[in-house]
């Protein structure tokens, strides 16, 4: 088999306005990059718009551009998982489909990543166009507080966009767990990783697919992923509460040699009340490590592929297509469709 040059992973939902101007940049761009020795791995994450016959009809048009249609909506980092399971190249480069991380970079990222032998070159952020302040202040707070609680170090403003090498890409697909928080497992796995400033240019086209109820659901996978910091506040609330109750017994005491009328009702609500908030938020925070290790003890796999467009070369290590037999097995290309009319 052989194995193209370079890959370039995009996963997409609900970008049928984008992706013709998505695959001329992406494609100028890898040509510039390395000729013709590449190939454009499209995965369309259960879209709802008309995505998938316009992959379909840009992959009957390019023979390096494959086309990956999950059963349904699976999430962005189990659709770019897909993407780069199935994905045969020497490098590796993941983009988003809003074009708001700049293609033209690729050839400046490689030439970083020969310099330094490099395995991972990720792009640090220097300034974010056409978003809005709050956007960018819980930005800025959701990196420093992630830096400050997990116990693997995550460079600071850094997306998904990267250029990784094969070998650091094994390494990543080597882990199967489901709740995926890709930017942190590639820090986790090692090897050298350098930086690449660049600046982040407005979307092209759509609305953002991580509206404020799934930015919290993505820091709270990589908290929860990454870090054992929630399970640990119970113990160190726990020694808070132990000297504020030693406190609260002087002060009983001397009101009781003293004779000093001791105001209870009060006082024992808050108590209670407080005790009873941390109470609910421990058990709250263990329930959730503990349903991830239900999810995690089913073994499913990550994502499922109803159909295909283009000649995929990648094997299916962590997710299945539907009618290809067992998970793991090599994912045949199947003849471009037409789209639908």
């Amino acid at each position: 088999m052989h194995r193209p040059a370079l890959s370039i992973v995009i996963p997409c939902f609900n970008e049928a306005a984008c992706l013709d101007t998505l695959h001329a940049r992406v494609s100028a761009a890898a040509i510039d990059a390395v000729g013709n020795d590449h190939e454009i791995v499209l995965v369309n994450d259960g879209s709802r718009d008309e995505s998938w016959p316009v992959m379909q009809r840009l992959a009957a048009a390019d023979p390096r551009l494959v086309a990956i249609n999950l059963s349904r909506n699976h999430g962005h980092q189990l659709a770019l998982t897909a993407g780069l399971d199935l994905c045969s190249g020497e490098q590796i480069l993941i983009l988003d489909a809003d074009l708001q991380d700049p293609p033209e970079l690729l050839p400046q990222m490689r030439a970083v990543m020969a310099a330094e032998s490099a395995d991972v070159v990720y792009a640090v952020r220097r300034r974010r166009e056409g978003e809005t302040f709050f956007k960018k202040l819980t930005a800025a707070v959701f990196y420093r507080v992630l830096d400050r609680v997990t116990d693997t170090p995550i460079p600071l403003d850094t997306g998904d966009f990267r250029l990784m090498s094969r070998r650091a890409l094994d390494a990543l697909l080597s882990m199967p767990e489901q709740a995926r928080f890709i930017r942190g497992m590639v820090a986790w796995v090692g090897f050298r990783q350098v930086p690449f400033a660049y600046d982040r240019a407005e979307r092209h086209a759509g609305e953002t697919k991580y509206p404020l109820s799934k930015m919290l659901s993505f820091a709270f996978d990589a908290v929860t992923g990454f870090s054992t910091a929630p399970l640990r506040f119970a113990s160190h609330i726990g020694m808070w509460l132990f000297a504020l109750s030693f406190l609260l017994l002087i002060y009983i005491g001397i009101g009781f040699f003293t004779g000093s009328a001791v105001q209870g009702w009060t006082s024992m609500m808050l108590v209670t009340v407080f005790l009873g908030a941390v109470q609910m938020f421990v058990l709250g925070m263990i329930g959730e490590y503990l349903g991830r290790l239900y999810v995690e003890s089913k073994r499913r796999p990550l994502y499922l592929v109803a159909d295909v467009a283009g000649p995929v070369q990648g094997v299916a290590t962590l997710g299945y297509r539907a009618g290809d037999g067992q998970m793991g097995e090599a994912v045949t290309p199947a003849p471009p469709s037409s789209p639908r009319t």
